[in-house]
């Protein structure tokens, strides 16, 4: 494969190079999207419980290995907080996202447009 690759002019080796590095980012993009809903939905079952438990309900907080008892007013404010921090990396991550796949499709073509010249001409 490598031996292939070196057969290739350096402006289409680079684009292959560019080609994996975009792919490999936006993979990264994406499992970090994914940790982002998966917090935001813990938040939100989180709130929806809160709401269903009276204002003199004993809680606690998990603070690592430690629960420590809080209120209730605190503890809301403190998840819609970090919901609030999360729904903006969410949005900031899918304009990357969006961003990176553009990259990619643009790269792609002109990755085929590069190579189609080399495929027919082979035996």
């Amino acid at each position: 494969m490598s031996d292939e690759l070196s057969k290739l002019p350096p402006q289409v080796q680079e684009r292959l190079l560019r080609l994996n590095q975009l792919q490999q980012t936006l993979q990264s993009i994406l499992a970090q999207k994914q940790q982002v809903e998966i917090e935001l939905t813990e938040i939100e079952q989180a709130l929806n419980e809160l709401q269903k438990m009276t204002d003199d309900a004993v809680i606690y907080k998990a603070i690592g290995s430690l629960l420590v008892k809080s209120e209730k007013a605190k503890i809301s404010a403190d998840l819609n907080e970090r919901k609030e921090l999360l729904n903006t990396r969410a949005t900031v991550l899918g304009k990357q996202e969006e961003r990176l796949r553009s990259q990619l499709k643009d790269l792609q073509t002109k990755l085929q447009q590069d190579l189609s010249p080399v495929s027919p001409s082979q035996p």
